[in-house]
């Protein structure tokens, strides 16, 4: 082999032994690149997550509690030792929002802290013991000093003298309990636990002190007038006791809404039922299979709320009612894999149709609270769905909706 050949023969075996090692170091390359780049992203991921966690805890530690406004409540020199205490800059910045507290006397400072979350709508379950209406969730919680005037007819009447001032510039009666919206009605649900017909009265007697100053929403000649604070009695309440006086009330019932329902067909001013539904299943109402009611009201007494003192005949239109609620769990069932079903929304649509054709607002109560994300699904459907007052315990909670 000549001295040409074989210098041949080795550029050749270089070129092959190169391009191989090129092609390694390519291949490498892009395995390299893979690796880094995975774990790139990893990390970013979970920086991500780091830093979403710290925020959510920030919320947690750093938001203010609506309740901190009230700290010293009650306290030596702070002027609330007699619950009545009102700085007339409470509610200067609170935006009234659609929601009802639930149970408000179990809150740390009732009624108050329901105003400061921005609440229209507080709850008082009353009980009649010696000529005396108490305010607690059971027997077991009542108390001499927590009455029915000391927790919220009293106060109410200085938070309304304090925003209704006599001066050279205002005389008037009309301006409600928040400042950024005067005409905002309170709702003040009365939820009867005693003897209907004994009880209510003795509610009506002590509500005289807003009667008196013109602050209760009333009826008078087939006529609403809304003022500052609207009672609309639950529970217990009777009927048939309630609406007795023709020609002037100030006082509303709290209706069935289960008694409501209506189908979509012939409805005006409604949406239709959602894109692939041929035919609504629920045309039948219901409550078909329940059993008859009674056919007098004396049948009916203390048997609940929207139930008592009523009969199959009872008609319910703003004139005698403002809610017209029902328990969420006996009307609509219960939630599976945290989610309503199409059958509970139509159900849903179905009982707003009919209350809202009679001219009354919507309320849920019992509505889930656990878990968080089941509940919040829940409140976005109901408002979605045209809910007009959303029963809340959690007050946090609900404030941070955007409404």
């Amino acid at each position: 082999m000549t001295v040409r050949e074989r210098r041949k023969r080795s550029l050749d075996k270089e070129g092959l032994f190169g391009s191989g090692k090129r092609g390694r170091r390519k291949n490498s390359g892009w395995y390299n690149c893979c690796v880094f780049g995975g774990i790139s992203g990893l990390c970013i991921l979970a920086l991500l997550l780091t830093l979403n966690l710290l925020l959510v805890l920030a919320t947690f530690i750093w938001s203010s509690d609506i309740d901190s406004y009230l700290q010293n409540w009650g306290r030596p020199g702070s002027g609330t030792e007699g619950l009545a205490w009102y700085p007339t800059d409470f509610t200067r910045d609170v935006l009234p929002i659609p929601c009802h507290s639930h149970n408000d006397y179990w809150r740390r400072v009732p009624l108050f802290s329901a105003l400061r979350a921005g609440c229209i709508s507080v709850e008082s379950d009353v009980w009649l013991f010696d000529n005396e209406l108490y305010v607690g969730h059971n027997t077991a919680s009542l108390q001499r000093n927590r009455t029915f005037q000391s927790l919220y007819v009293n106060p109410l009447v200085q938070i309304l003298e304090q925003q209704n001032p006599r001066t050279d510039f205002y005389n008037g009666t009309d301006h409600g309990v928040f400042d950024v919206d005067s005409g905002q009605t309170l709702t003040l649900l009365i939820d009867v636990k005693t003897g209907g017909a004994e009880t209510w009265p003795w509610v009506l007697e002590q509500l005289e002190p807003l009667r008196k100053r013109g602050w209760l929403s009333f009826i008078q000649d087939g006529e609403v007038h809304i003022r500052p604070v609207t009672v609309v009695g639950t529970g217990n309440t009777p009927f048939d006791v309630l609406t007795a006086n023709s020609t002037y009330r100030d006082a509303f019932f709290d209706a069935p809404l289960e008694t409501m329902w209506e189908p979509r067909h012939g409805a005006p001013g409604t949406t239709d039922w959602p894109s692939g539904s041929s035919s609504d299943p629920l045309d039948v109402s219901p409550d078909s299979d329940s059993e008859e009611n009674p056919t007098s009201p004396s049948d009916t007494q203390d048997l609940g709320q929207g139930l008592s003192g009523t009969t199959p005949n009872s008609q319910f239109t703003p004139l005698n009612s403002y809610y017209a609620s029902v328990s969420f769990g006996q009307s609509v069932g219960r939630i599976w894999r945290g989610r309503l079903n199409p059958k509970q929304i139509r159900i849903i649509r179905g009982q707003v149709r009919g209350a809202h054709r009679r001219g009354l607002k919507v309320r849920y109560w019992d509505l889930p609270a656990w878990p968080l994300g089941m509940r919040n699904h829940v409140w976005d459907v109901l408002i979605r769905e045209g809910v007009d007052i959303l029963n809340v315990d959690d007050l946090r909670g609900v404030s941070k909706i955007a409404w």
